[in-house]
């Protein structure tokens, strides 16, 4: 290995945004030798693989922010590109419904900044229209956003794959990166797999993106905290009570979008998820604990200046985590019809969550150039449905940063 030729670009991570990069990379310079690395044996192992698989439309995003600019975009593309590749996607819409007076101001913003980044078919309606839509939700008032829709991400990201590897492109799963040196122009990477030469490279590892980033010598400014969200299931003699997906009115200080229900392509409903701290990085069950993951978000700073401002939050969060009737209460306020008694237990994903030194959660897409590479520092939620235009922009960024045009 160490004689061979280095790769032109080595992608770090084969979830959505490494594969749909590489993808991008070799469409555009199909003569490149391109690499994609991927400590799991499998694509879309952790954060792509474990949402709920909605297709966002644009409505919470800010107004010229990358996560405005790329969801509208991202979701016609995305759309598109199940139905070339015969992918299911069911465009269902999506109710975000307010229940009480004080959420109304917060749902009109919604419609505000959804017309703003030029989301289509959005309409507030009134109880009698929300009924129509989905008879079993519980709406003073409601924002309908027609265009949103659903597909199993993993089935995005195995065609992903397939074309890498059909353009020549070359994934090595179970391959953990361990050490980054630069000697002589290239970047030597020394992974559980033997070692890679790269010229280039693109850091796309998701919930160890900040720690990728460090090893190749970059000081972020922000750290990864990982945020476990838990579902559970709707029984399935219960399932008529949710036609598509159903959302509560989000708080604008936390970056969740709060306990819905969603209609899966997997072919179950989920209700969640909650937001909770989570023990380790990849930890999806309540009792996964990481040591050396702990210390390292109580040493950073950042993470108490977060906790001094989301204490309540956090507290909320864990108590809905650990009691059921508290959970059920949050679902009964969208349908008032769910029982404890509807609900299996379900599955769990994990958010990486970049929070800043001064504590602030960072909400928008955080894509960097450095000499000879890009991270991508922080692509949560709706980075899934960006994935496509994500991965435009970073081989964008990726010709000037590299000479690759």
């Amino acid at each position: 290995m160490p004689g061979s030729p280095p790769y032109d670009v080595t992608v770090i991570g084969a979830g959505l945004i490494g594969l749909s990069t590489a993808m991008h990379l070799l469409e555009r310079h199909p003569r490149l030798k391109v690499a994609v690395v991927e400590k799991d044996p499998h694509p879309a192992s952790q954060q792509s693989g474990h949402n709920s698989g909605v297709i966002h439309s644009g409505i919470y995003y800010r107004p010229g922010s990358f996560k405005a600019r790329f969801s509208v975009e991202g979701r016609a593309a995305m759309t598109r590109f199940c139905v070339d590749n015969e992918v299911p996607v069911w465009t269902c819409g999506k109710l975000i419904v307010a229940t009480r007076e004080d959420e109304l101001p917060r749902l009109d913003m919604l419609l505000e900044r959804g017309t703003a980044n030029g989301v289509e078919g959005l309409e507030m309606v009134g109880p009698e229209r929300a009924r129509e839509i989905e008879p079993h939700a519980a709406a003073i008032r409601a924002l309908w956003a027609p265009g949103t829709g659903i597909v199993d991400f993993r089935r995005v990201a195995a065609v992903y794959l397939d074309r890498v590897r059909a353009m020549g492109g070359e994934v090595r799963f179970g391959t953990r990166l361990t050490t980054v040196v630069e000697r002589g122009g290239e970047t030597i990477l020394e992974t559980t797999g033997g070692t890679l030469r790269t010229r280039n490279a693109v850091n796309c590892a998701g919930l160890h993106s900040d720690v990728v980033a460090r090893m190749m010598g970059v000081a972020p400014d922000l750290r990864i905290i990982p945020f476990r969200g838990e579902y559970y299931t709707l029984k399935k003699e219960r399932e008529h009570l949710v036609r598509g997906l159903i959302y509560p009115v989000p708080d604008p200080a936390f970056p969740f979008l709060g306990v819905h229900f969603t209609r899966t392509m997997k072919g179950y409903v989920e209700a969640g998820p909650n937001a909770v701290l989570a023990t380790k990085r990849e930890g999806y069950r309540k009792r996964d604990f990481s040591p050396a993951e702990v210390i390292g978000i109580l040493g950073y700073a950042g993470f108490w200046r977060m906790a001094r401002r989301q204490w309540r939050a956090g507290v909320r969060e864990l108590n809905r985590s650990f009691r059921k009737g508290v959970f059920v209460r949050s679902l009964e306020r969208l349908i008032p019809e769910v029982t404890a008694n509807d609900l299996a237990k379900g599955g769990a994903g994990v958010r990486a969550q970049a929070v800043a030194r001064d504590g602030a959660l960072v909400d928008d897409f955080r894509i960097e150039r450095r000499p000879g590479a890009v991270h991508v520092l922080n692509a949560p939620s709706p980075g899934a449905t960006c994935s496509l235009v994500i991965g435009r922009h970073i081989v964008d960024l990726a010709e000037r940063s590299f000479n690759l045009a």
